[in-house]
């Protein structure tokens, strides 16, 4: 029974349909989502998967008032040479292609970002401002461990910042090698920490990859083995963090594995709040303004903006803010959910 390849081939076809104009292209896709289970009825008659779909077909046909008669989407073309790995081996090293083959739908996400004082947003849209000095995990799960280490932003201040980033992206059957990277102040490199900018000499070491985007201060890697993309910034004398994970990857991780700032946040003991006492280097009426010219709307990237310039006096600390902003505005799965106002 091969109703999956029909289900996916379905979601490929409708996935970036969008507004008005999408009715005629959507009746095409539903009539060859239809022709496809007709071709598979024989061998899945007894499957609830086919039957599901058959039914869902026919109620979404009427819902959008398409005509059993008319054109259908053409098959797509085979890849001319066989690969030589197998489908099954190709696709495990391609999570998002793998997921919708198998799931009939493309995977869910999550976003984490850790940028200024330490300020965490949780895979959850949790937003804390952290007291953290030394080293703590931000992640620690089947496939990443990911650790921040801050130290003070300023002599005598309770304020911390991450001056360093360790990415350990872990071994994984034929798609990659164990592979670590590490970026410090002044230090953000487009390689791994062995020199090499993939997974390794692996048939999937291609599915991780480093991609330098301001030299020394912004590199993104990707690992399409595990759905996931992480930015690493430098901004003034702070290091920033962000990540779009697949759902599946984010829960890889067991009760021991408790400890993790992208998931709980900070600990109760170390959250500090973004009301800034006393006097601060930098009056907040001033920090104000300046925040507001970068993030124009009064969330938390613009409350902790106001923290971190009144605290450190440094300036840089807006472009942190407006670097995390943008980094969740492309990572985030639901764009309504990119501002957070507490």
């Amino acid at each position: 029974c091969k109703i999956l390849r029909c289900n996916s081939e379905y979601v490929a076809a409708t996935l970036h349909l969008r507004g008005p104009e999408r009715g005629a292209a959507f009746c095409t896709a539903l009539r060859s989502y239809s022709l496809c289970t007709r071709r598979t009825a024989r061998t899945c008659r007894g499957d609830l998967a086919f039957h599901s779909a058959v039914h869902g077909i026919e109620d979404l046909m009427i819902q959008n008032n398409c005509s059993k008669e008319g054109p259908t989407a053409p098959p797509r073309p085979r890849p001319a040479a066989p690969n030589p790995h197998g489908f099954e081996s190709l696709d495990i090293c391609d999570y998002e292609r793998s997921f919708l083959y198998k799931h009939g739908r493309p995977p869910g996400f999550q976003h984490c970002a850790a940028f200024g004082d330490p300020h965490i947003r949780t895979f959850h849209d949790d937003f804390h401002t952290c007291r953290v000095e030394g080293s703590w995990p931000l992640l620690d799960n089947d496939y990443l461990f990911v650790q921040a280490t801050s130290s003070p932003v300023a002599k005598g201040s309770n304020a911390t910042v991450t001056s360093k980033l360790t990415i350990i992206f872990k071994n994984m059957k034929e798609c990659i090698d164990q592979k670590v990277y590490q970026a410090e102040l002044d230090n953000v490199p487009a390689a791994f920490q062995d020199g090499s900018v993939n997974g390794g000499a692996r048939p999937g070491g291609s599915s991780l990859a480093i991609w330098e985007r301001i030299p020394g201060r912004h590199v993104e890697i990707r690992a399409a083995y595990i759905g996931t993309t992480i930015a690493v910034r430098q901004a003034g004398r702070q290091l920033s963090f962000s990540i779009r994970a697949a759902e599946e990857v984010a829960r890889a991780f067991t009760e021991e594995q408790d400890l993790q700032l992208c998931v709980g946040g900070c600990p109760h003991s170390q959250r500090m709040s973004r009301s800034p006492r006393g006097r601060g280097r930098v009056p907040a009426e001033t920090a104000r303004a300046l925040c507001r010219e970068m993030l124009p709307v009064e969330d938390v990237y613009f409350q902790s903006c106001v923290f971190d310039v009144v605290t450190s006096g440094d300036t840089n600390f807006a472009m942190a803010a407006h670097g995390a902003l943008e980094d969740a505005r492309l990572f985030l799965p639901d764009a309504e959910k990119l501002h957070i106002f507490q």
